[in-house]
């Protein structure tokens, strides 16, 4: 099976030991794509050198919400001229997190307004991180809209759901998947098209049932697919095939390779 990990920050520090033994033991495990999302101006140059070394590695560049106090308006120069420099499969890690202590709404609404305009002039998808703002989220897109993109670790509503697939995207699913007492999230996964979904693992955060405590990996994949297929009573051979058909299509790599 091949498999797509549509969000994973193989560049963090947590791997820096063993990052070549992870990347060997995922892609035995049939994971051989990988988004690589950044979340601020100063890991960009590793990120993207890791990407170049290393094949099935998909660089995306962004300034996360939950980071804005280290952002600075420099910061969206540098990026739109990484943009415009190309080799970038999406704008991300970007997004909205009102969930963080004394979140600062206005700065990270500013911020994502002004990437969303960039990835829409560059003609790229984007990758969200939504925390207790999917209204807000939503109502920014349909104002601004791009091309799509992929809404990571989705646990909102069926309703909003829906209305993230209407506008282009595909919801991702990943270790919180494995857990039996994530009900909601699992009828989630069961309720959406199958075309919604794609697998994610966030490595090295939100790790699977059976690493309950250590650090996430990518080569745990396999158990986010198992989950998935679990949910909705299907052949996880045919549930691989469709979320990484669909992550290929999100992100505009059908002939890209």
């Amino acid at each position: 099976m091949e498999l797509f990990d549509t969000h994973c920050h193989l560049d963090a520090p947590e791997f820096d030991t063993d990052r070549a033994q992870v990347l060997a033991r995922a892609r035995a495990n049939g994971v051989h794509h990988m988004v690589v999302p950044g979340v601020d101006a100063a890991g960009w140059d590793g990120l993207l050198a890791l990407c170049r070394a290393e094949s099935g590695l998909y660089p995306a560049l962004g300034l996360h919400p939950v980071y804005t106090a280290r952002h600075r308006d420099r910061d969206l120069d540098d990026l739109a001229r990484r943009l415009e420099a190309g080799g970038l499969v999406a704008v991300g890690e970007i997004g909205l997190d009102f969930h963080v202590e004394d979140a600062d709404e206005e700065r990270q609404q500013a911020l994502l307004e002004a990437q969303l305009a960039m990835a829409r002039d560059a003609g790229l998808p984007v990758i969200l991180h939504v925390r207790k703002a999917h209204d807000a989220m939503l109502a920014t897109l349909r104002r601004l809209r791009v091309r799509g993109g992929l809404a990571h670790a989705f646990n909102g509503s069926l309703q909003q759901g829906l209305a993230y697939h209407d506008l282009g995207f595909c919801l991702g699913f990943g270790g919180m998947l494995t857990y039996e007492r994530s009900t909601r999230l699992r009828r989630l996964a069961r309720e959406l098209p199958l075309e919604a979904i794609v697998l994610e693992t966030d490595a090295p955060d939100l790790t699977v049932a059976a690493h309950r405590g250590e650090r996430n990996s990518p080569e745990y994949l396999p158990y986010c697919l198992h989950a998935l297929a679990e949910v909705r009573e299907m052949d996880p051979a045919e549930a691989a095939r469709r979320t990484t058909a669909n992550a290929r299509r999100v992100l505009g790599l059908d002939d890209a390779g």
